[in-house]
């Protein structure tokens, strides 16, 4: 018999969600969104730089092997200090994330670390291939000063990085793994899509990425919106020591919510995430995708207080949601 298909490969061999009300929206949906906020304008978009920030404390050329440190350089794109490695995810850190430079979503707020600052990488991770996660001149500088450096990805990102200069590559489908310098990675399922260019839709995979290194666990969402497998993640990838989840870019929510959670789902899918584990200490969660780039209708401020707020109303301890000032270093 020949091998059963996995329900998020299509018969014409691009991917898709495997839930309902997954697909996501098309050109006239977007003709309607733009229609809509004709009438009902968008909060402004705050002024360059107007976010909280702070110095990072970065371990160089590595931090010790029972060190664990995290740093938000703005939207998704994380620095992580994990016994011994340097692992960055979706780097990121063009001025706009779009095709040309003098249009699309431009910076609010700029990186927190310039390239050239970041310590020698080990392991590259992208989610897909969306501008605002995969920014082709990092890919290009990245892989110039990092030549040693294993990238990570999902099915079919690396015909696109290969073509940069990334020598090292690994794509991986949903709950395949691999072994990078002891660190095992798993390509976890995310509801999304992939675009970069005309005709390219959903040719290559998106996903998340779970960590594992000794004995501590880590979780990378991607970007994604609300699905059912987060606690099928947290069974077999947790239990996790830290959640990295996306919380902004959500509104209009008949638009977005086949693409992006909102913060009270972003909260939901983190309990889905810890259920399987009731016994074991909560993870810190890290919110992402928010404040960098004005991508949506909402109020850039607005992703963190309605997180806050809906953790609280889960009863959940304030002291593991991480809202980070963008540059800030975290122990996990």
């Amino acid at each position: 018999m020949p091998p059963v298909r996995p329900p998020h490969h299509a018969p014409d061999g691009k991917f898709r969600n495997p839930w309902p009300d997954s697909e996501p929206r098309g050109f006239t949906d977007m003709i309607r969104w733009m229609r809509e906020r004709r009438g009902h304008p968008r909060a402004p978009t705050p002024a360059r730089g107007s976010f909280p920030t702070a110095t990072p404390v970065v371990a160089r050329p590595r931090a010790s092997v029972g060190e664990h440190t995290a740093t938000w350089i703005g939207h998704s794109t994380i620095l992580l200090q994990s016994a011994g490695l340097n692992i960055i995810t979706d780097p990121v850190f063009s001025g706009r994330a779009f095709p040309v430079q003098w249009l699309g979503p431009r910076r609010v707020m700029p990186p927190a670390m310039d390239i050239d600052a970041l310590p020698p990488l080990d392991i590259v991770l992208l989610s897909h291939t969306h501008y605002d996660h995969l920014d082709k001149a990092a890919v290009k500088r990245l892989a110039r000063a990092h030549p040693l450096a294993t990238w990570v990805m999902p099915l079919g990102v690396g015909t696109y990085v290969r073509g940069w200069g990334v020598q090292e590559v690994v794509e991986l489908d949903w709950w395949q793994e691999t072994e990078v310098k002891g660190l095992r990675v798993t390509a976890t399922p995310a509801r999304h899509f992939s675009a970069r260019r005309l005709g390219d839709r959903n040719k290559s995979l998106w996903c998340g990425f779970a960590l594992a290194i000794g004995e501590r666990r880590a979780y990378f969402a991607g970007d994604t919106a609300y699905h059912p497998e987060f606690a099928a993640i947290g069974k077999r990838c947790g239990p996790f020591d830290f959640v990295m989840m996306p919380i902004g870019a959500y509104d209009p929510r008949w638009f977005m919510h086949v693409v992006h959670v909102d913060p009270e789902e972003a909260v939901r899918a983190y309990t889905d995430l810890v259920a399987p584990h009731a016994g074991a200490p909560l993870p810190l969660m890290l919110g992402i995708h928010w404040g960098t780039f004005r991508l949506t209708d909402e109020p850039m401020e607005e992703p963190p207080a309605r997180t806050r707020a809906q953790w609280r109303e889960r009863g959940l301890d304030d002291d593991q949601l991480w809202v980070a000032r963008f540059g800030e270093t975290r122990s996990w």
